[in-house]
């Protein structure tokens, strides 16, 4: 380890400490108790994903009231933008995924903000940059990466209505409409695409046990998308001959774009989830797609030919019973 190197994490652990002296000294209690449970989860140092005991007191903050859980998020959130050091970062996203994950309704809640709505829990971070070295440039690009799954994570939950890891039942979804089953597979498919973008030039850095654990957590956030896909994919496959052209072609798309990032996971995860009965599916599933599609042309097709020829024998009995006068008139023979 280099001398700056050392002379940085020394830096961050003495911020660290000076931050919980201030918490210690504030006379907002509950505002500086949820910060210090924050800090300590997130500190500076190491490439080590925080405790768990650490994240338990963490999703502790959310069995209060709304207050608390509200407070925790903001300590969080601000924990997040204000830091310019990769591995505080992705701690601060590591918790903030097993808030989703293990969270109270009320710590969800506070998350649920969506971004475009302008809440303070936007985690855009595409701009992130720690220029610190050549390791935390590349550790940079993760928490780039990690903000923009989290994110794909709550567009689900909110197009859904449910968070991944408490699905709806199966039979729940019989009575949607065609269009509300298309746009739910629709962001599944985003979360699965956004997946395959992980930085593939560092993925060496999964040795380190916070990017390894990163990795699992997402992993399993597929496994789940994965599974929501394969019940969509069933339920609008069985409604193929009642779906009209533009919703078998949406339907088409959603299967493309889904088989266009497959080996692009496969990157990241390997042999982890790959669900050979999902993939089984969606092949069958858009070979009788494209059948249906080329059905309903051929039928488009006759159907304009034969109103095209309907017209003709009207014109011609047209032409047959009247003549065109010289006033500009049409009058019978």
């Amino acid at each position: 380890m280099g001398y700056h190197k050392r002379l940085r994490i020394v830096s961050g652990i003495l911020k660290d400490k000076g931050s919980l002296i201030k918490t210690t000294l504030s006379t907002k209690r509950r505002k500086a108790s949820a910060r210090r449970v924050i800090l300590r989860a997130t500190t500076h140092g190491s490439s080590v994903p925080p405790s768990d005991h650490r994240i338990a007191a963490v999703i502790g903050l959310g069995d209060g009231s709304r207050f608390t859980a509200c407070t925790c998020i903001q300590a969080v959130m601000d924990r997040l933008h204000r830091t310019k050091d990769s591995s505080v970062a992705l701690k601060c996203l590591y918790t903030i995924h097993n808030i989703i994950n293990k969270g109270s309704f009320i710590l969800k809640d506070q998350l649920a903000i969506y971004p475009s709505s302008g809440g303070r829990n936007f985690l855009n971070l595409s701009t992130f940059r720690d220029g610190s070295d050549s390791e935390t440039c590349e550790m940079s690009a993760w928490v780039r990466w990690y903000a923009g799954i989290l994110e794909q994570n709550l567009m689900v939950s909110r197009v859904l209505g449910y968070h991944l890891n408490s699905p709806r039942s199966k039979n729940e979804i019989i009575g949607f409409l065609n269009s509300d089953l298309l746009k739910e597979l629709d962001v599944l498919v985003d979360f699965a695409d956004y997946l395959g973008n992980v930085p593939a030039d560092s993925l060496y850095l999964q040795r380190k046990s916070l990017v390894h654990e990163i990795v699992r957590l997402v992993s399993e956030d597929y496994r789940s998308v994965q599974r929501e896909i394969f019940v969509r994919v069933t339920e609008l496959g069985a409604r193929m001959v009642s779906l009209s052209w533009s919703e078998c072609t949406e339907f088409l798309s959603c299967i493309d774009r889904f088989e266009g990032c497959k080996e692009r996971i496969a990157v990241l995860l390997v042999n982890r989830n790959r669900n050979d009965d999902l993939w089984g599916l969606i092949k069958e599933t858009k070979a009788n797609l494209v059948a249906a599609i080329e059905k309903k042309e051929n039928e488009g097709k006759m159907v304009v030919a034969a109103t095209a020829d309907n017209e003709s024998n009207k014109l011609t009995r047209f032409s047959q019973l009247f003549r065109l006068a010289p006033s500009g008139r049409w009058v019978e023979f």
